[in-house]
């Protein structure tokens, strides 16, 4: 069954069957008591369930996908500085490499 129990006895609804109850709360196809009655849930959860679905469901389009486009901004910005490093190392390379008489690339 989709309910966990706990040392306290009391119930731990997972979250795929609290997103079932508010979608079909949403819906509005049937009444709270009777999404209570289907689902062994207390109407006053399903409403507290779907106040905080309401209120965070405009974060699932925006925050997620800003942070995601952050931590890409982020993860370009570490490797387009460690390019620039090694760039810097292996002209230095060169150069010594140069005045100490070696050819690159062992030619």
């Amino acid at each position: 069954m989709s309910i966990m129990g706990t040392k306290s006895g009391r119930k731990q609804h997972t979250a795929e069957l609290k997103a079932k109850v508010v979608i079909a709360a949403i819906k509005g196809q049937h009444t709270t008591s009777e999404l209570a009655s289907m689902y062994g849930v207390h109407a006053t959860q399903i409403g507290m369930w779907k106040k905080k679905a309401l209120e965070e469901l405009a974060q699932v389009f925006t925050s997620r996908r800003s942070s995601a486009v952050r931590e890409q901004e982020d993860l370009t910005a570490t490797l387009y500085q460690q390019i620039g490093q090694l760039k810097v190392e292996l002209d230095w390379l060169k150069k010594k490499s140069f005045q100490l008489g070696m050819t690159a690339c062992g030619s």
